[in-house]
């Protein structure tokens, strides 16, 4: 039985969410807190092959299908969430995981077109069912985020600004129709307000979780 949580950021690149993972993790650790912060790709052996590929492939101008894309983001997810996430949280740990399932339907979805429903039900497979507690969602105009300073070289950096708006579109619908699980955060904020806001959404899962023992 699960007695942890699962904590997920999402957003659009450049919407500071990595940032806002890396100052969680150092908050939980400062509370006694046992956690753990994976990303996605990544977090396994595969899945960070899996970020090697699809690393690579940008570094040599590599096309790929979008369905291929898609299911090697779910090859990851489902090496993650089975081997590592999953255990993690039947040991009652706070798992922060910087990007999952959603992810995949707002780029893979919403930015290039790749079937939601199939997205979704492969997600679930995937990860055998297992869903966030809690869903931040970094919001960021994608002009504001791609001025920003920092690497945006990678593949999916590169595929321009409109692409960028379709996966923001994809991120607030999916928000949308689930807003018991998502909060949504503007991102435009700087990182001290945005960091108050998400300690706000996080310590309200936290006085669930005391409070099912």
């Amino acid at each position: 039985m699960r007695s942890g949580k699962l904590i997920t950021l999402e957003g659009i690149d450049g919407s500071g969410k990595s940032t806002q993972a890396e100052k969680l993790l150092d908050y939980l650790k400062g509370k006694k807190i046992k956690c753990k912060l994976l990303r996605e790709p990544g977090g396994t052996d595969v899945g960070e092959a899996v970020r090697h590929v699809l690393l690579a492939a940008a570094g040599e101008g590599l096309s790929m299908n979008p369905l291929t894309e898609y299911l090697l983001f779910a090859a990851s997810r489902a090496e993650l969430s089975r081997t590592v996430i999953k255990p993690l949280l039947e040991r009652g740990s706070v798992v922060i995981l910087d990007r999952f399932g959603d992810s995949s339907t707002a780029y893979q979805g919403y930015g290039n077109g790749v079937d939601h429903d199939f997205i979704i039900h492969t997600n679930v497979i995937a990860t055998g069912g297992l869903k966030p507690d809690l869903s931040l969602l970094f919001d960021i105009d994608p002009e504001t985020a791609l001025a920003r300073p920092g690497d945006f070289n990678d593949r999916i950096e590169k595929r321009g600004l409109e692409f960028f708006k379709r996966v923001r579109k994809g991120f607030l619908t999916i928000a949308g129709q689930e807003p018991d699980r998502f909060r949504v955060i503007d991102a435009s904020q700087g990182i001290e307000t945005v960091w108050e806001e998400v300690v706000k959404y996080v310590d309200g899962v936290l006085c669930e979780r005391v409070s099912e023992r």
